[in-house]
Order: C-alpha cells, then sequence, then structure tokens
C-alpha cells in the first residue's frame, strides 16, 4: 500500500517548498478508488461486520500500485528509453519514508509507554522489520507458530504490506528495462514475461494458501501478481483508451460492485489470497481500466467527487496511522482486554483521519516538494538512509532499554524443591497455597522469555499443523529402550513434552512424541475455519495406527476442553462421551494401557501480559477453580468414557490450583504457570516431572 498516493497530488507551494512537477493529468477515480479502499480496512479493522471482508482494500492498492508505478516507468521508457533506478528509488524514498519512520517512531514510544512490557522486544523486532520492509516475513513466521497465534496484534503489523510492495519494486524496475529493450519497445511482447510471473505468482498463491495460509497471505511471491496485474493494465493502457464509452462505463461499475461483494462477503474464515483474491483484482483492473477510457455514467462519476478524492490523498497516511491507535488507544484508556469496542474504534480511525491531514501538511509535502530534493536524488537517498537507520536504531534501542518490571523477593527454585521433596505433590501444595503476591526477582525464565521457550517437539517439528495428514517418527529419550511411552493429542498434550521428556530420560524410556494443532482425542469431527476439520480425523487414524504397531507400554493422551465446536449434535455431552470411548478403546485394543491426562485449568486472560501490569499484584492475575473449566462437557465425557474402557485418569488440576481455596496463581515458586491464554510453560511443565512420576511409573512400571 506504499504508493496510494498520485504523482499528481497537487498542494500550494510553501516556503521552502517547490510546486510538485506537472506530469500526466491526475486521474480522479483513482484517488476515489483508494478512498474506497482505505474506507473498507480501517472499517473492517473497526470492527464493522458489515464488511468483515475489507482486508481487500489491501488488494485493491495492489493493483493501483502497479499501475501507477508502471505507467510512470513506460512514460520514461517512451521518453528516454532508460530507467533511472537511483531516481526511482529516490522519488519512493521521498514519498515513504518520512511519514513511516514518524509512525514507525510514535508507536514504538506508545508501546513502550502502554502496552505488555513483556512483549516490547517482540514489537522492537516488528519495528526493526518493518523500518526495513520485511515485516512480512516476519509476520509469516509467527502466523506458523503455533503457539504464537493467539498473541495480539502487533502495533506494526500493517507495514507488512508496504513491505511486499518494495519487494516487488527490487526487482520490477530492472525487470521492465530487460524486458524492453529486449522486445524493442513493443509492449506486447513485454507483456509476455511478465504475464507468465503473474501465472506462477498466482499458482504459488493457489498451492500455498492451502498449506500454509500465513504465508501465502502475508508472503510477497504469493501477492507479486497482484501488483503485475496492475502492471499489465498500463501495458495496456494505449489501447484501453481507445474502449467505447458504451463498454467501459459497464466495465467499471461491474469493476466496483466486484470490490464491494467482496468486501461485504469475505471474513477471517475465507481462505485467503488463493482463488478468492481473484474477485477484488479483477474488479480493481476493470475500474481502471474502464477508466482509461473515462465515460460521463461510469464509476469515475461517482469516485471522482471531492469527498472521496480528498480522502483518497490522505489515504497513506490513514493507513499508517489508524492501526497503531486502535492497538495502542485502548490499553493507553485503561482497558485492560486491550480491546476497543465499534464506537470507540470508529472514533480511533476518525482521529487517525486526522492524524493523516496533520501528517500531510506538516511533514508528507513539505518534504516531498522541497526544493533541496529538486532533480537531486542522491540527496533523497541519503535523507532516505538516514531515515531508517534513525528508525532501526531507535527499534534497537527500545530492544535493549526495555521498561522496568518491578519486582519482588527472591522465591525458592520450583523445579528443585520438588525433585528434593520426599512427597512431590505434598510440597508443590505447600508452595501454591503461598505462592508469591509479587513477581520474584529470580523468576526462571524472566517474563519476557517465557513464551519464547519451546521445547524439541516444537524445534523439531514435530508437532503437526493444521493441514498435517499423516505422523512422523519423533522419538525421544532412550531409542533402545524396550518400554515405550506414547504422548497423544493436541497441543495440550504437547505442552506435557517437558515433564514426560525428563522423566523418559531418568528411567529410560522411549519417548514418541505424536500431537497435531486443536486435534481432538477423541473420535468426534469438529469444525474448524468454517468447515469439517477432516485432517484430523485422517491424522488422528493415522497416529492410532502406527500406535498399534508400535506396542508401547503406555499411551498418555490429552487435549484442550475448549476451541473449535463438534459438528451439531442432539446431545453433546452423549457425541463426546462415545468419541472418547471409541479412541480409548482403538488404543486399548491391543493391549496397551491409556493414561488419560485432564486438560489443566485454565487461566483468566494473557497471564504474562497481566503479570507485567500487576507484577507487584499478581493475585490479580489469578483464576479460581470452578471459572478455569472452559467447557465441563469435555471433561465429564472423558471421565465417563475411561470408566467404560478401563483408561486411568489424571486430573492435574491440584498441581496449578490450591487445594483447599480454589486459587490458580499464575506465578509459582520462581516459575511462571503459563505460557498463553491456556498453556503450561515449558518451565513449569518440566519441574511437575516428579509430580507426574508415580502415576506414570505405575502403569509403566517403575525403574
Amino acid at each position: 500500500m506504499s504508493s496510494i498516493m498520485s504523482a499528481a497530488l497537487r498542494t500550494v507551494p510553501a516556503s521552502g517548498r517547490s510546486a510538485p512537477p506537472k506530469g500526466h493529468p491526475p486521474r480522479l477515480d483513482i484517488q476515489g478508488l483508494r478512498a474506497v479502499a482505505v474506507g473498507l480496512v480501517v472499517l473492517s479493522h473497526a470492527g464493522v461486520s458489515q464488511v468483515s471482508g475489507g482486508y481487500v482494500g489491501v488488494d485493491v492498492f495492489f493493483v493501483i500500485s502497479g499501475f501507477l508505478i508502471t505507467s510512470l516507468l513506460l512514460r520514461e521508457l517512451a521518453a528516454t528509453g532508460r530507467i533511472s533506478v537511483r531516481s526511482f528509488y529516490a522519488r519512493r524514498a521521498l514519498r515513504l519514508l518520512p511519514v513511516s519512520s514518524l509512525v514507525i517512531a510514535v508507536t514504538l514510544v506508545g508501546s513502550w509507554l502502554f502496552l505488555s512490557t513483556a512483549r516490547l522486544a517482540e514489537y522492537a523486532g516488528d519495528a526493526l522489520a518493518g523500518a526495513l520492509y520485511v515485516v512480512n516475513f516476519r509476520l509469516a513466521a509467527a502466523g506458523t507458530d503455533y503457539l504464537a497465534q493467539n498473541s495480539p496484534p502487533s502495533p506494526f503489523q500493517h507495514f507488512w504490506s508496504l513491505a511486499v510492495e518494495e519487494q516487488f519494486y527490487l526487482v520490477w524496475p530492472l525487470l521492465l528495462l530487460l524486458t524492453w529493450r529486449f522486445a524493442r519497445g513493443r509492449r506486447r511482447l513485454v507483456a509476455v514475461p511478465l504475464g507468465v510471473l503473474c501465472l506462477g505468482s498466482f499458482a504459488a498463491s493457489l498451492l500455498v494458501t492451502d498449506s500454509s495460509a500465513p504465508w501465502a497471505y502475508f508472503g510477497s511471491l504469493t501477492r507479486a501478481w497482484e501488483l503485475g496485474a496492475g502492471a499489465l493494465l498500463a501495458l495496456g493502457s494505449s489501447r484501453l483508451e481507445r474502449l467505447p464509452a458504451a463498454v467501459a462505463a459497464p466495465l467499471t461499475w461491474l469493476g466496483l460492485a466486484c470490490v464491494t461483494l467482496a468486501a461485504l462477503r469475505y471474513d477471517d474464515a475465507t481462505p485467503f489470497p488463493g482463488y478468492h483474491a481473484l474477485l477484488p483484482v479483477a474488479g480493481t483492473a476493470l475500474v481502471l481500466a474502464g477508466g482509461c477510457a473515462p465515460a460521463p455514467h461510469g464509476a469515475g462519476w461517482l469516485l471522482g467527487r471531492r469527498p472521496l478524492v480528498w480522502l483518497g490523498g490522505l489515504s497513506y497516511g490513514w493507513y499508517l496511522w489508524h492501526w497503531p491507535l486502535l492497538v495502542i488507544a485502548p490499553m493507553a484508556l485503561g482497558r485492560t482486554d486491550g480491546t476497543a469496542g465499534v464506537p470507540l474504534a470508529l472514533g480511533l480511525s476518525a482521529a487517525a483521519l486526522g492524524l493523516a491531514w496533520l501528517t500531510l501538511r506538516l511533514v508528507e509535502n513539505p518534504v516531498r516538494f522541497h526544493r533541496v530534493f529538486r532533480r537531486r536524488p542522491r540527496r533523497a537517498l541519503v535523507l532516505g538512509t538516514a531515515l531508517t537507520a534513525g528508525a532501526s536504531a531507535l527499534s534497537l534501542t527500545a530492544t535493549a532499554v526495555p521498561p522496568t518490571i518491578e519486582v519482588g523477593a527472591p522465591a525458592p527454585a520450583l523445579a528443585r524443591a520438588l525433585s528434593d521433596a520426599p512427597a512431590p505433590r505434598a510440597r508443590l501444595t505447600e508452595l501454591l497455597a503461598s505462592s508469591p503476591t509479587a513477581l520474584p526477582s529470580n523468576l526462571t525464565p524472566p517474563l519476557p522469555e517465557v513464551r519464547s521457550a519451546r521445547s524439541a517437539v516444537y524445534r523439531d517439528g514435530c508437532h503437526a499443523d493444521y493441514a498435517a495428514t499423516t505422523t512422523r517418527p519423533c522419538v525421544y529419550g532412550d531409542r533402545t529402550s524396550s518400554r515405550t511411552v506414547v504422548l497423544f493429542g493436541d497441543s495440550h498434550a504437547a505442552q506435557w513434552f517437558p515433564a514426560l521428556q525428563r522423566l523418559a530420560t531418568a528411567r529410560g524410556w522411549k519417548l514418541v512424541s505424536l500431537t497435531k494443532a486443536s486435534c481432538k482425542v477423541a473420535d468426534v469431527t469438529i469444525v474448524s475455519r468454517h468447515a469439517p476439520y477432516t485432517a484430523c480425523d485422517t491424522w488422528r487414524a493415522d497416529a492410532i495406527a502406527r500406535i498399534r504397531t508400535l506396542r508401547p507400554d503406555l499411551v498418555v493422551v490429552s487435549s484442550s476442553d475448549a476451541g473449535d465446536p463438534a459438528r451439531p449434535a442432539a446431545d453433546p455431552l452423549r457425541q463426546w462421551t462415545t468419541g472418547f470411548a471409541n479412541t480409548f478403546r482403538d488404543l486399548g485394543s491391543s493391549g496397551v494401557r491409556v493414561a488419560a491426562l485432564l486438560d489443566t485449568p485454565w487461566p483468566k486472560g494473557d497471564p504474562i501480559d497481566c503479570a507485567a501490569g500487576n507484577s507487584l499484584q499478581l493475585r490479580a492475575c489469578a483464576n479460581h477453580v470452578p471459572d478455569t473449566t472452559p467447557d465441563a462437557t469435555r471433561s465429564t465425557a472423558l471421565r465417563a468414557a475411561a470408566a467404560t474402557t478401563a483408561t486411568t485418569v489424571i486430573d492435574p488440576t491440584p498441581w496449578l490450583c490450591a487445594p483447599r481455596t480454589g486459587l490458580c496463581p499464575v506465578v509459582v515458586a520462581d516459575t511462571a504457570v503459563y505460557r498463553d491464554d491456556s498453556h503450561l510453560s515449558e518451565a513449569y511443565a518440566a519441574a511437575l516431572a516428579p509430580v507426574l512420576a508415580p502415576s506414570l511409573d505405575r502403569l509403566v512400571g517403575a525403574p
């Protein structure tokens, strides 16, 4: 979305500024189309449910950008036979960097002051990646990290679209110049390699959307065809200018209808981009194509209205300012959940529009049109380099000098206390009852590092993602042991891996991990992303078949009590009971012992963020039994199924909540209990190994 302002934008010269250069007459319909696009994005981000697919506004910007930038490059080629790459990047530096650098700096300060101190290093990393135009890669990688998917959005997340554009324009001017010279200026031949690249990018978008939605959404390879579509239009603009009005006008209205339909019908569950992106991209292309031959009754009649043209002129600044305000302002206003209702979000978006107007008048145009940069691309590049370096340095400084988290006195070392205790469960009960009210000074690991810890299951890629349908051979502990223990379930089973790995190492077990994202143990088809999660059913069957061939001594199963719902049933309790019983019978049919770990008590919100904001009042973050159970139906069903299948049930609630008071603290001794809003921290799970050991030893056989 970096090219959302027209090169023909006009302002009245002020002292120290020269007037914008005269060039191709502005297309007011494009300015209006920008207004539509940014309006859709802002309304969608503000939570207006009627435009749940407003994110397609970014796709509109991509097509507009490809069309306008390529048109400028083609005019330069036609006039001079060459492209001044230095001048091209100088213009972009003047156009983009003053405002984006200012937004990055202000957003960093706002994040430092008001957002979770435990996440500041993460946000500073996003700011650095945004300044260097690579934040889309960082977001794609985070999106494929199952444990990071429920994290609150980064205030720098919207910089991904600028990164995609700049990555495209690193190669496009040079590629256009080479093909132009090879084709000797014949636009039809120039379009051939671009068309092939667009087809390849679109094919990649189709494939990656199915296999890895975050990389499809944020990736430059899967988005390049959208910018390329605009570039192809620019190559054919001379022919499009000869369209008869009877054809051009309906094309523009049809295109605008396509964009509107996508914004109204799509939502977060729409697999995007993939083939769904064709609708907004084609719609934008139709508006641009028909607008090449302006017709009195075309959509340009609407898009060229002064309010839309004015709003389109502010679209770049509005896009950059609105998202940080929506993320940071609710926290600054004391909304601890970090969310803003629609009325507040719309008010904040209006404030962002005011900031965009001020930025245009005081920063954007004064720098962009200042005479000191007129026909001096080297100066513009030096300024761009300095701004990028400054934003990067500020990001690194924020990482090096995080806000102080107040702490209290040191606490006992949990892992050592339980390992050394003659009765680990009794000792844990004591520590739960005396959990610290202030964050211990010796918290291990420190609060900002709790989330980033990853057990071998995640580091080795052994936790299957949503699309996986087969299991991977992930074996730990003593690989030659005659005693085998299998861990089976979803991420709430994987959270127990640190404890099981510690026990397997100490007792000489072979440990096999079979876990999959959001895939329940029960033989029940759940609905995920508005569709039956059949990949889970296939994977579960494959995992059970593999367990039968392994003939382990014990299978430890566990899964979350919350998450995606099951297919609608008249009696959900019976549905889940039957599902668990089917799985337990399938596992135990060959004589395998099965131990079912009930789901762990859930915290109240995000415990890490809460602890960072209430470091001297940790009790404010604690949850209480029975509020810790998101869906009692599933735990009841599991117990009922276990009773009929000789399955051992292990309830971890007394290991996380004080038995007498029902208080479930977020910190016990020197260890954070949770890593996020539902999973145990790596350190706490590992520390619980001595507490879990007696139950498993009885089933496997004591060493």
